[in-house]
């Protein structure tokens, strides 16, 4: 091998890499700092239970946790990924957690698809409701 194939080698590899790692945040645009997990430590209050509407939910794009209110005083946690291509979801609206990218559609009770393409529901995540305060556990 070459000093030239040997450079063309490591250059094919590197904008390989570099390639991949633009792409692995496809559809996400909410988060400039290339991050592609922001959670909360454990314990740190996300929301009072106040902020999340009964039938509804609140979408939490920094930390990429959705909470959901499905019926009075039964909250639920779940990814804000869209389990199809990445993308955070956009809104909580009439009992689902929708994608704003292809349309994914999730059942705020379960985090169950509802609408495709999304292929596997969104992840649970958990979450701790102490008095008024929703934190994650």
């Amino acid at each position: 091998m070459t000093d030239s194939s040997t450079r063309r080698t490591v250059l094919v590899t590197g904008a390989a890499a570099a390639l991949t790692a633009g792409c692995s945040k496809y559809g996400d645009g909410n988060d400039s700092s290339g991050s592609s997990s922001v959670k909360a430590s454990g314990g740190q209050e996300l929301a009072k239970t106040a902020d999340i509407p009964v039938g509804g939910g609140k979408i939490f794009k920094d930390r990429k946790i959705v909470v959901t209110q499905p019926e009075k005083d039964e909250f639920k946690a779940f990814s804000a990924i869209c389990t199809h291509q990445g993308c955070t979801v956009g809104t909580v609206a009439d009992g689902t957690i929708d994608c704003p990218c292809h349309g994914s559609k999730y059942r705020i009770a379960d985090g169950s698809v509802a609408a495709g393409p999304a292929p596997k529901p969104l992840p649970a995540e958990r979450i701790e409701v102490k008095g008024n305060s929703i934190r994650l556990a």
